[in-house]
């Protein structure tokens, strides 16, 4: 499945989170207005490092309204799937969506900027249905723009404007926000949070997925979290809201830790664990060192330390009592599946040490754990799909 080229950025970037204490509050169990974890020091904490301000959600992304065209998208997830989850121990599913998936227009031309508001009640009315499967087995549900009006990591549709410099495009961001915070605004924040945008960065051009990238400005993402937290707010001034770290999910965004907003980092690093011989990350996927975990790749030796250091700043923030989720993480199926549960194994064991919840990059399909098509794996037979049992059972211990 093609996902991005950015993987190969991973290696050496960090990432941050920061939410709000009055919006968490319920949500984590704690009482509005009670001491929050950030006027908490750390020396003064009896039981080890201070809890997350977000519950420790564990889960799947499931990617039913991930392309911009209802044409391509995959089969709706089952019920009997979000059982499964249910019964398995996980309890959060993220939902990424690409807003055009939920729009009336004619998809034989380029989207105009008229045509962004131009909503499509049918569509909107499948993807609350998929909500409402997740809320019946008890799952949150976290909604994501991965595409929004003037921005997606990913190419292949056509925007008519820049989210980040271009006004036009931030009204239109805000009244989607405002469209789905409307919609669910009498349910708890308990049960659905907002996600803002999928992997934030600043391209030169928003239509080429290669041309230069570059980091948000701090000043930019925080006017346009400001703005759809607003639009949100005004409809529930509870709802959990969630922003993706800056250079695509991995760096801290400091900018935002007033805006009672909280942050997503990503489990993608290194990029050659996570995305071996992925054609959309690699220039030459076919001429690659073989990953190993630990050992010596290429002229990098890596281990356990690389994931340290890449979550060190997330755990600080979240020491400070700031909200922290890892909002996707897993591995492409060509890596070795040996060499993706040893990687794997320590990063869900320093997540988990931190008190940071995950969510796996799909259920079913290439980083799932059913369907994942790997050559080495001996899948088990559940239910007429293809069980990966080995990652299903490290991510229930984690």
């Amino acid at each position: 499945m093609k996902r991005r080229d950015f993987i190969r950025t991973t290696v050496t970037t960090t990432a941050a989170a920061a939410v709000s204490t009055s919006a968490i509050s319920t949500i984590a169990g704690t009482t509005p207005g009670a001491s929050s974890p950030a006027t908490v020091p750390i020396a003064d904490s009896l039981v080890g490092p201070p809890k997350n301000a977000l519950p420790r959600w564990k889960g799947f992304n499931l990617l039913d309204f991930f392309s911009p065209d209802p044409a391509n998208a995959r089969n709706a997830t089952p019920e009997e799937h979000f059982k499964w989850m249910s019964d398995w121990g996980f309890n959060f599913v993220r939902i990424p969506m690409a807003y055009p998936s939920y729009l009336d227009i004619d998809r034989s031309k380029n989207i105009t900027p008229d045509d962004v508001y131009k909503i499509k009640a049918e569509a909107v009315d499948t993807i609350d249905a998929l909500v409402n499967k997740a809320l019946k087995h008890n799952m949150h549900v976290s909604l994501n723009l991965h595409r929004a009006p003037g921005y997606c990591v990913n190419a292949g549709f056509h925007e008519p404007y820049n989210l980040w410099r271009d006004q036009p495009a931030l009204d239109a961001f805000c009244f989607h926000w405002n469209m789905w915070a409307k919609r669910y605004k009498n349910v708890s924040e308990s049960k659905i949070s907002f996600d803002l945008v999928n992997e934030p960065s600043m391209r030169e051009d928003m239509n080429d997925q290669h041309s230069k990238r570059s980091s948000v400005p701090g000043d930019v993402y925080r006017k346009v979290a400001n703005a759809a937290a607003e639009a949100i707010r005004k409809e529930n001034p509870k709802r959990l809201i969630v922003a993706d770290g800056n250079d695509v999910g991995n760096k801290v965004i400091p900018e935002l830790i007033d805006l009672n907003i909280a942050q997503s980092c990503r489990g993608y690093t290194p990029g050659i664990i996570s995305h071996y011989k992925a054609p959309w990350a690699n220039k030459d996927p076919d001429h690659l060192p073989e990953p190993k975990w630990p050992g010596q790749v290429g002229d990098q030796y890596l281990s356990r330390k690389i994931l340290e250091d890449y979550f060190k700043p997330w755990i600080e923030l979240k020491n400070k009592g700031v909200g922290v989720h890892c909002g996707e993480c897993g591995c492409w199926n060509k890596t070795p599946h040996d060499v993706f549960l040893a990687w794997f194994t320590d990063m869900l064991d320093i997540l988990k040490s931190n008190d940071i919840g995950f969510a796996l990059w799909e259920f079913r399909g290439s980083f799932g754990v059913i369907d994942s098509e790997r050559t080495d794996v001996a899948y088990e037979d559940w239910h007429g799909t293809k069980l990966d049992r080995k990652l299903l059972d490290l991510m229930r211990k984690y």
